[in-house]
């Protein structure tokens, strides 16, 4: 990342690279914002090809390749959304941004790519790299053709959700499921600093060794996203919803330092959230305390 980096400013020029750069201490480090509203930062639209193409090239240093897929189908999804919308909100797929905090070259420096419906924060301390948090979503959330996707990016988090919960007898399932409406959104929200979210449902300690298992791999679905990893002590699983595709529904993961969710709540059942986020670590802020600890 830090090498990808150094190749995306180099491809500025001294007006973009004072929108794109922020001190490391800029109050809007600690920022995640996945709706269509302002954001700091360089937008795609006002690069030149190359340095769009390094922008993409420090992405996807930081996802795994069915990740950054996935990313690239959600920018893409702008363009299909516009044309639902009847082409009103100007909607298009260059309006993301990339903002570098601090320099490649310091110990402390943070960047991210962020627009509707993505927003990848990465913070490195040290050498050490705190990713988090990382949110994904899509609009629509499936495309069909003759009844079948063409375009479902985030359809994997949908059906091994599902398939977990059905998979539990039916008194643990009645555990799991902890309300029967889903909510309007992720819990955690577009705040910068998620407000304690008590743990919910079953613990992974409680589920039968099927279940156990598909939750794990549910799991690491998310976190397989990154390429660093995160911890996955003490987890919980919680459904909140119908059971059903065509239901609203929402599931949460979380453990001692991981918060996932999932939604799917538009009465229409086409309008996905996830996000991994660390509720005691994200935006670097354990690193940073190590750091300062440590007198650096």
């Amino acid at each position: 990342m830090e090498e990808q980096a150094a190749a995306f400013l180099a491809e500025l020029g001294e007006a973009q690279r004072d929108v794109a750069c922020r001190p490391f201490d800029d109050g809007e480090r600690r920022w995640l914002e996945y709706r269509p509203e302002y954001r700091p930062g360089l937008l795609l639209a006002d690069m030149g090809t190359a340095a769009r193409k390094a922008a993409h090239r420090l992405l996807a240093a930081a996802l795994s390749p069915p990740a950054y897929a996935q990313a690239m189908a959600v920018i893409a999804l702008e363009e299909v959304l516009d044309r639902q919308e009847g082409w009103r909100r100007g909607r298009h797929s260059e309006d993301y941004r990339v903002v570098v905090f601090g320099s490649p070259a310091d110990d402390r420096w943070a960047w991210r790519f962020e627009g509707h419906h993505l927003s990848v924060t990465m913070t490195t301390v040290d050498g050490v790299v705190s990713p988090a948090p990382v949110f994904l979503g899509a609009n629509p959330a499936r495309v069909d053709l003759a009844g079948q996707p063409v375009l479902r990016p985030l359809g994997i988090e949908e059906d091994l959700g599902r398939s977990l919960l059905l998979s539990l007898p039916p008194k643990l399932r009645d555990r799991v499921v902890v309300a029967d409406r889903a909510p309007g959104d992720i819990y955690s929200g577009p705040r910068p600093r998620s407000s304690p979210i008590e743990p919910a449902g079953a613990p992974r300690a409680d589920l039968p060794t099927a279940a156990r298992s598909m939750l794990d791999e549910l799991v690491q679905v998310y976190l397989g996203r990154l390429s660093h990893p995160m911890s996955t002590d003490n987890l919980h699983f919680a459904w909140e919803g119908g059971p059903g595709p065509d239901a609203p529904h929402y599931y949460r993961i979380q453990g001692d330092d991981l918060l996932i969710e999932f939604d799917q709540t538009t009465p229409d059942g086409n309008h996905a959230h996830t996000v991994v986020r660390r509720p005691r670590g994200e935006f670097g802020e354990d690193i940073l305390a190590e750091h300062h600890a440590r007198g650096s």
